[in-house]
């Protein structure tokens, strides 16, 4: 047998269902060799000194303020920008994020329920920080807590979501480094349910980006919680955080604010069909991570274009087929293929075809039978499975004789 390799000029497009999760989880997965976690109470850096740093690109460098950022595209995981992407950060209350991942799995689970009333401990009362003002002593849906968590970042929430569903915080935040690591969170680890400062408490842009990533994909059913405006509680109005939200900008995600990590923001947005999701910290203030944002999510949606190379069942090739009652096998591709590109870099992919050939008989429709390999400007590559388009049985004793003797 011999490897056949088909060549194609002009593709370009991204991933799409489970296959891009998986190729974006193997991308976050692994310390960067630069890594490490930011000491608590340690000092943001100096504006300046950020913004000398560019942000990678594959259109080139990209000047951002902020000290950490990471945008990938939804439906494949590509990395459209990224900045310290792999660094260590205090991530402040994006950490909610995680905590409202843990909780929406109990939900989905059913061993939580959105009606479901959970009582407020003093601990919680007590919290500070940014809160929606539980009562002391009384009990609150947890439909409430949900929206007091990610529209007003309630600190005071996610303790009471986090003793009413594993009995104490500490319990609770075993449970969410339990999920980081199910989720591929290599560069994750929590200390509390709130982003509360904390030694060893840290995150990455690029694991913040996946976790929003997951939360969309896992819990479409509860994501809307995010894109809501403001909440009353209490008899007490409170805003969402989120300035892209509140413009309509974005359906999601966090916000988030301490003095070592500066301010920071998570933000997914969808436009014309396609899905972008942001992450980015250390922002100086609140009004820099706002017009920091809207800018970012800006530049991704306008520099980049949403390429389809080949869609499920496209017969790429007709192979040889070595003792089977047809001749050849047509080779179709096993999933749709399409990317999030540069603008213009479309006729710039070529793709090429590797399997084993001659193809043995019997043969399966939908049988793995090879790869196609596209090939991006810059050296990138992606794979897409290959698969036989129909079923050819073996020949028979006296057939393979004769195929044989004409051999």
């Amino acid at each position: 047998m011999q490897t056949r390799r088909f060549l194609l000029a002009g593709g370009a497009a991204l991933l799409s269902g489970s296959y891009s999760l998986t190729a974006f989880a193997r991308k976050s997965k692994g310390a960067h060799p630069h890594a490490a976690a930011a000491p608590a109470g340690s000092a943001a850096p100096l504006p300046d000194a950020v913004a000398q740093t560019p942000a990678t690109t594959p259109v080139g460098p990209l000047d951002t303020l902020a000290r950490w950022a990471c945008i990938i595209d939804y439906k494949s995981g590509t990395t459209l920008l990224e900045k310290a992407a792999d660094e260590r950060m205090p991530p402040s209350s994006l950490t909610k994020m995680m905590t409202a991942y843990v909780t929406f799995s109990m939900l989905k689970a059913g061993r939580l329920r959105l009606d479901q009333q959970l009582p407020v401990s003093e601990r919680a009362w007590r919290m500070q920080g940014s809160r929606m003002f539980v009562p002391l002593g009384q009990s609150i849906p947890v439909q409430d807590l949900i929206q007091g968590m990610v529209i007003q970042s309630g600190n005071d929430a996610c303790i009471v979501l986090a003793e009413g569903i594993s009995g104490s915080e500490e319990q609770f935040v075993a449970l969410m480094n339990d999920m980081a690591g199910k989720l591929g969170l290599t560069n994750s680890h929590f200390m509390n349910a709130t982003g509360w400062p904390a030694e060893n408490h840290y995150m990455t842009a690029r694991d913040v980006a996946y976790l929003a990533l997951r939360l969309i994909h896992d819990f479409p059913e509860y994501y809307h919680y995010f894109s809501e405006k403001e909440f009353f509680f209490n008899k007490i109005r409170q805003a969402n955080r989120n300035a892209l939200v509140v413009k309509g900008l974005a359906d999601g995600l966090k916000t988030g604010h301490t003095d070592a990590g500066g301010f920071g923001l998570c933000a997914s947005s969808e436009r014309e069909g396609r899905r972008v999701i942001m992450a980015i910290n250390g922002l100086p203030s609140d009004g820099a991570r706002a017009r920091e944002g809207e800018r970012l999510m800006g530049w991704a949606f306008a520099n980049f274009e949403s390429a389809k190379i080949v869609s499920k069942g496209d017969v790429l090739e007709q192979a040889p087929v070595w003792m089977g009652v047809n001749q050849t096998v047509p080779l179709v591709a096993g999933q749709d293929f399409v990317m999030m590109l540069p603008h213009g870099w479309r006729n710039g992919t070529h793709m090429s075809l590797d399997y084993q050939g001659p193809i043995a008989a019997p043969i399966q429709q939908g049988q793995p039978v090879g790869q196609l390999t596209v090939l991006l400007p810059g050296g990138r590559q992606a794979l897409v499975p290959v698969v036989a388009g129909q079923s050819v049985p073996a020949l028979g004793v006296f057939g393979r004789a004769a195929r044989r003797l004409h051999l």
